[in-house]
């Protein structure tokens, strides 16, 4: 294969995501909660594995035609955001006038985020909450905490998004890159098990979302509070 069809390849998996999408954005619909995360997670997966394939098989040099991070933004603004935001709502989880005012900070917070041309750190991680409202949600619903719960999550991390604490990337940070690729992928795993179960009360999935989770969302703050061996 010519470098040109290997980059243009890499395009064509990350615009797989919109597909992915809609099919979770039907399942909403219809309130198959479980398959809608399922089709969630598949595109996670996606988005994980298709920036470093950029990388490797150089798309800006070979298939410069296609902006591949706008691509990227578009896809992950219907995934990360808008869906998830969506089953909130519907879910009836957040009731009320809480679930307006969830599906109103995510969707506005996370346009103004995705547009913030401050929004990577030198280190290539986030500066503010990178708006991964899927895991928060996908956590909600396994877990289902009291709606005052979770009003008080997606209220700070929200703020969170605009604030100078930085979240890790876990496949381009590279400090503690082994351990958060890992969590990332145990994450994964542990959110696609909890989807297949359809949130069951008493699977072991729960345990793991909660510590992948925690990790991934404090990790960024704890190399921020904790100077590496040779600065």
């Amino acid at each position: 294969m010519t470098p040109q069809f290997k980059a243009l390849s890499v395009h064509l998996l990350t615009a797989t995501g919109a597909v992915f999408a809609m099919l979770a954005m039907l399942a909403a619909v219809d309130a198959k909660w479980d398959l809608m995360f399922l089709w969630l997670v598949v595109a996670f997966f996606v988005d994980g594995i298709d920036g470093p394939m950029a990388r490797k098989y150089n798309v800006k040099t070979y298939a410069p035609e296609f902006d591949g991070v706008l691509l990227d933004l578009i896809i992950d603004y219907l995934t990360y955001v808008f869906i998830p935001a969506f089953a909130l709502f519907k879910s009836g989880l957040m009731d009320g006038w809480t679930g307006w005012f969830a599906i109103i900070v995510i969707t506005f917070a996370s346009a103004m985020y995705f547009a913030d041309t401050r929004m990577k750190t030198k280190d290539n991680s986030f500066s503010g909450f990178p708006g991964c409202w899927n895991m928060l949600v996908l956590v909600i619903f396994a877990l289902e905490p009291n709606f005052w719960v979770s009003l008080g999550l997606v209220t700070a991390l929200a703020i969170a998004m605009f604030l100078p604490l930085k979240f890790i990337h876990p496949v381009r940070t590279e400090r503690w890159r082994p351990l958060s690729l890992s969590m990332a992928l145990a994450w994964t795993f542990f959110a696609g098990w909890a989807a297949w179960v359809d949130f069951h009360p008493e699977s072991w999935a729960h345990w793991g979302l909660i510590i992948t989770s925690s990790y991934l969302l404090v990790a960024g703050i704890a190399q921020q509070l904790i100077p590496e061996r040779n600065a």
